[in-house]
């Protein structure tokens, strides 16, 4: 793959001030200060010292006029820095077929202070002119310090000067957003509202319909703070909470919280185990993914459902320090990274490095909205294009590329797919080979050797999903959609099977399967059930054709503690996941339906006897106990943050389930509170009979709460039912009569269970011949004798 050179475009010479662009290019102090427009007619610096403001350069269709028109210059000494230029009115010009509308631009020029200047470009006039000066923030005092547009919607972070009593508070920032409208000589801004307050300071980046909130690392935050980053849905009106040593999302929230202190509180004593890598630098994806190169090494994806996915791993002798200068961007399922002057070529869908090419000077990385695929650099000495030699094709896709071949040949992408796949797994096996000799494709394919199915599956959805498109037209893949699933599906199912149907799951085989159900949730979940053969009975209760070593293999744990990391759930607590996020009325019955088999397959014995590491997920401690199967599921349960009326329902019903005293009675316990009388002595009728010292609980619970309020006197016959029988030595054969004598041992448990010290019931302990009046209430609604 050597035919790949970069051809150039434009010395610059075609650009408004070329000479000075070239000149300003040399000097300043990164590239990370320039913007293109999106098909590089317009080239702007923001420069930061020692002047500060900003300048553009403009490239004409019509040459003669570049004389003759206005340029966008605002470069003052001491003046107010720009924090960014945003390009507002792109996709409407992009779209519009009027003449007079051609080569027009519409861009917000963003100062630090909060105010916001609106140009115009139109090459048939004056080039750039005002449109308008606006205030973009409420405050005065307040202070920009990034910005981005998302759709009809400015959004960016500010500092709003602390209060006195709080001015070592690093909570000083908020993230506000305003709607707008470019109309033909205005742009119509609507009211402030803000979207999170209370925050750190944040780096805001948008990504099709998603806004990426990334710490300040330069603003030295809070240790627990730089651990995670925000992903907001202007469409779903929520947050994420991400971090970069997790592969799924740590916490989901509605945005209706807007208070950042409230919204993390609950995560920060998680993150204050964690570790991640720091962030060096990221670019959008422009459909809601976003690009990030840690200091591991790891090129990253973070999709828009919040799975961050590993694709690349940079070579130990190039990684880089904090700063040095990074550029990376997507071209459809290609990923171009370049640090310093080493341009990497990565195919997304499965990390493999294509090319590698050495540059004769430093570069940025930019989208062509014209030409989405084809990866575009600008240096101090042009703007380039990375070509094919061999075949003189721009518009190419990696796989295209790969094989050298260009779309006039009209290749069957399913037929480079199988190469690509099989050539990765050549390299993968041969570093692990004992052999010399050489492995080949068709040694591979013949001796059967290739493991990687789940590779293979996500893979071919890949491809599913982001096609093969080429300049003229686009290249589908043969057979239809639903045969690429079906595929997919057969694939998964397959693995689960076989996963399950082990005798004994290593700490890799254990990986593996949390990565299936990460990547295929939906084909997992089918897979899991064709495995376990569940089928639901109708009445809530599931049954199961599965044989016992398959279910010893689900409710058993891993050889190793060690087994249990971050990264992989138990096999159970993993299935517990899939129930809920599809079946979750089912995960009840499941649990009985687990206790059974455990109990019926003699595995009790085993799990009791053994020490068994279990990864609570919160904070990835572990602890070392014979945690049952029910405190297992409510422990899942827990991480999900389902709907809190939702979780608490559930949670009753496990714990109903498990038919463990001390989970009846919390279940009791939360049935009370939320006043589900009812409910709550339907549970207690139900399960007084499972022995004499639950019974006895259960009702000096009932009795405790009726001493504090009358909701339950409807209840009250049954509550007399449920009095446990008379206790020695207060016992009398000879009368029937309740006294209170009898209630002696149960008022003190009651007095005992008084939160703080109280002397409410004390007089009916000393003296059992007359009840005190406060003591009367109680007494004879439940027909009790005095004496």
């Amino acid at each position: 793959m050597a035919g790949l050179v970069l051809e150039r475009l434009s010395d610059f010479g075609d650009y408004s001030g070329h000479e000075e662009l070239t000149d300003v290019l040399n000097v300043t102090d990164s590239l990370g200060n320039v913007r293109l427009s999106p098909k590089a007619r317009h080239i702007h610096i923001i420069l930061r010292k020692p002047d500060v403001g900003l300048v553009t350069f403009d490239k004409y269709e019509r040459t003669h006029l570049a004389q003759q028109q206005k340029r966008l210059e605002l470069r003052l000494a001491g003046s107010v820095p720009v924090v960014d230029v945003l390009y507002l009115d792109y996709h409407n010009n992009n779209n519009n077929n009027n003449n007079n509308s051609r080569g027009a631009a519409v861009v917000a020029v963003v100062f630090e202070n909060g105010k916001a200047e609106f140009w115009k470009f139109q090459e048939c006039k004056a080039g750039w002119h005002l449109l308008q000066s606006s205030d973009l923030c409420n405050s005065p005092r307040a202070r920009v310090v990034s910005v981005c547009v998302c759709s009809n919607l400015i959004i960016w972070c500010e500092e709003r000067p602390p209060s006195e009593s709080s001015t070592r508070n690093k909570l000083t920032y908020c993230i506000c957003r305003r709607d707008f409208e470019v109309e033909e000589g205005a742009v119509i801004l609507g009211g402030v509202k803000i979207a999170l307050h209370n925050n750190p300071k944040f780096t805001v980046i948008a990504s099709g319909e998603y806004v990426h909130l990334l710490p300040d690392l330069k603003a030295k935050p809070l240790s627990s703070i730089s651990k995670f980053f925000l992903s907001w849905s202007s469409r779903q009106d929520s947050f994420t909470v991400s971090s970069t040593c997790k592969n799924t999302p740590l916490k989901r929230f509605s945005a209706k919280e807007s208070d950042f202190k409230k919204l993390v509180t609950d995560c920060l004593g998680y993150l204050s185990a964690l570790d991640p890598p720091e962030i060096y630098s990221f670019a959008p994806t422009a459909c809601g993914g976003l690009l990030l190169f840690l200091s591991t090494g790891w090129l990253c994806l973070l999709q828009k459902d919040g799975i961050l996915r590993h694709i690349y791993k940079l070579d130990d002798n190039y990684l880089v320090k904090y700063g040095a200068h990074t550029s990376l961007c997507l071209y459809g399922d290609m990923l171009a990274f370049l640090t310093g002057q080493n341009l990497h070529i990565i195919d997304l869908n499965c990390g493999r490095e294509l090319e590698k090419t050495a540059l004769k000077r430093e570069g940025l990385l930019y989208p062509n909205q014209a030409e989405k695929w084809m990866p575009y650099l600008l240096s101090e000495t042009g703007l380039y294009v990375l070509v094919n030699k061999e075949t003189d094709f721009k518009d190419f896709s990696p796989k295209m590329r790969a094989s050298g071949l260009g779309a006039a040949e009209g290749v069957h992408p399913g037929a480079l797919l199988v190469e690509a796949v099989f050539e990765e797994a050549c390299a993968y096996y041969q570093q692990r080979s004992l052999s010399s000799t050489q492995l080949t494709v068709e040694t591979l394919k013949k001796g059967g050797r290739f493991q990687a199915p789940i590779s293979l599956a996500s893979i071919l959805r890949g491809y599913l999903n982001t096609r093969l498109r080429q300049r003229g037209g686009e290249l589908l893949l043969r057979g239809s959609d639903k045969e690429v699933e079906v595929m997919c599906e057969n694939l998964v199912e397959k693995e689960v099977e076989r996963l399950l149907s082990s005798s004994e799951l290593d700490k890799g085989a254990l990986l593996y399967l949390n990565s299936i159900f990460s990547l295929f949730p939906s084909e997992a979940w089918s897979a899991t059930q064709a495995a376990l053969q569940l089928h639901s009975n109708g009445d809530g209760r599931l049954s199961s054709n599965a044989p016992p070593d398959l279910w010893k293999t689900v409710l058993s744990t891993a050889s190793s503690p060690s087994a249990f990391t971050n990264a992989a759930l138990p096999v159970f607590e993993l299935l517990c996941q899939s129930v809920f996020r599809f079946q979750p009325t089912w995960l009840p019955g499941f649990l009985e339906l687990a206790q059974q088999q455990q109990g019926s397959a003699g595995l009790g014995l085993s799990l009791a006897t053994s020490s068994w590491s279990f990864s609570s997920g919160r904070g990835g401690e572990r602890v070392e106990s014979n945690v049952p199967l029910y405190k297992r599921a409510l422990c899942t349960l827990s991480s999900l943050n389902p709907d809190r009326e939702q979780q608490q329902d559930l949670e009753v019903e496990l714990l109903l389930v498990s038919g463990r005293p001390n989970a009846v009675l919390q279940a009791l316990r939360i049935l009370m509170s939320k006043r589900q009388w009812e409910r709550a002595t339907r549970v207690a009728h139900k399960f007084c009979k499972q022995s004499p010292l639950l019974n006895k609980e259960i009702f000096t619970t009932l009795l405790c709460e009726v001493a504090q309020h009358r909701d339950l006197d409807p209840y009250l016959n049954l509550l007399w039912d449920l009095y446990p029988s008379p206790p020695a030595p207060f016992s009398d054969s000879h009368s029937s009569q309740l006294t209170v004598g009898l209630l002696k041992p149960l008022l003190r448990k009651v007095l005992q269970r008084e939160t703080k010290p109280s002397q409410r019931y004390v007089d009916i302990l000393q003296s059992p011949s007359f009840p005190p009046p406060c003591i009367c209430d109680l007494i004879y609604p439940l027909g009790l004798n005095c004496m």
